[in-house]
């Protein structure tokens, strides 16, 4: 095998591929990037056995062929090279120079490499980045990392005709967005539910530029996402997902709108003084403010009060600042209302303010209050 390739290129590749490659493994090869030298271009695809990631980039190819090379160590020589890279091969050593610097690496012959999985893309999904990538930013973050219940460290990722949802939670949050889609589950491609790791979906958010048309197939256990130049593989998540739409309320009649930026700062600064351990702080509604009190023994306590438009009997609840905070992170709008029922019962969130709004919901769960 021999190539010379941009050292923009090679760092281009190496760096789309690092994300897949595991940090400690008992297997060798895993430790590579599997290098493939074609026509007009290099392919190069790293994996970690549950997500594999693949990309190509140009390069003046002389002479096909394939080897894997360690990825730290390319990429850390990669980074130093002066400029244009020549990339040659004998047997399982790689030469690789550029200007007057020369190194030679130990690598592995290409069969050693673990084969990608046979993803079905006949019957497949056509979206845009941009639609997964709004949907991975807005819903991923509340997947739990908790291995308790190992369904809820997944995304459900729900593919129909006209639609697609992401649905992720933890148990105390809730994060659920369903965007409109001309093809997905259209032309006798069927619907489908997929529960999909946040750690695969950051690689097809990463990847994928939000002009690019991403087609998604799967297999039983695995599904794929495949653009231009880059394709991404990932084992699924099995079993069945939560009931989410059960705890979804559909009565709460208190509600109230405010700044989400006003918002976002007040619980920041009772957070300060919230618990450690439960980040427990306490929300009074009624008439035209929103005042918020926190009160922990061993640090002392703190007040605040906040304009918002309120409609409802009075209410005092408690939150988690640290989950309120984070739903608000995520909100797209300047403006947010949430909607109460009873201090035991879940609230949630919705951005609103322009005609662009998505149909956005998150929910989180109370805290008790301590009298």
């Amino acid at each position: 095998m021999r190539f010379t390739i941009t050292r923009e290129n090679l760092q281009q590749g190496l760096g789309a591929v690092a994300g897949s490659i595991p940090s400690r493994t008992t297997l060798p090869v895993l430790s590579n990037i599997l290098i493939e030298a074609e026509d007009g271009a290099v392919r190069m695809s790293g994996t970690d056995l549950d997500t594999a990631v693949s990309v190509r980039v140009a390069a003046d190819v002389a002479e096909a062929g394939a080897i894997t090379a360690p990825a730290k160590k390319l990429q850390e020589i990669a980074r130093e090279l002066p400029g244009a890279v020549e990339f040659s091969t004998q047997g399982d050593a790689i030469q690789i120079s550029s200007g007057r610097t020369r190194y030679r690496l130990n690598g592995l012959p290409r069969d050693e490499f673990p084969a990608f999985p046979k993803v079905d893309f006949a019957e497949s999904w056509r979206v845009t980045g941009t639609d997964l990538q709004r949907l991975i930013t807005h819903v991923s973050f509340a997947a739990s990392t908790e291995e308790t219940r190992p369904i809820l460290n997944g995304v459900l990722w729900q593919l129909g005709e006209g639609e697609m949802r992401m649905v992720a939670t933890n148990g105390h949050r809730l994060a659920k967005m369903t965007l409109p889609v001309e093809t997905a589950g259209g032309d006798g491609t069927p619907a489908g539910d997929f529960i999909v790791h946040p750690k695969a979906l950051a690689q097809v958010q990463r990847l994928f530029r939000g002009d690019e048309t991403v087609e998604v197939g799967r297999s039983e256990n695995h599904i794929g996402f495949r653009g231009n130049d880059v394709q991404i593989y990932t084992r699924l998540i099995e079993g069945p997902y939560p009931n989410y739409e059960q705890v979804i309320p559909r009565d709460n009649d208190k509600h109230m709108v405010a700044d989400k930026g006003a918002l976002q700062a007040a619980v920041r600064r009772m957070a300060i003084v919230a618990s450690d351990q439960t980040h427990r702080i306490r929300l009074s509604l009624g008439g035209t403010m929103l005042r918020f009190a926190v009160e922990t023994p061993d640090v002392g306590t703190a007040t605040e009060e906040l304009p918002v438009e309120f409609d409802g009997e009075p209410l005092e609840i408690g939150f988690n600042a640290q989950y309120l905070l984070e739903l608000l992170r995520y909100m797209p709008t300047d403006e947010v209302k949430m909607s109460f029922k009873a201090p035991e019962r879940a609230a949630t969130m919705m951005p609103i303010g322009n005609e662009d709004t998505p149909d956005y919901l998150c929910l989180v769960m109370p805290l008790r209050l301590l009298s």
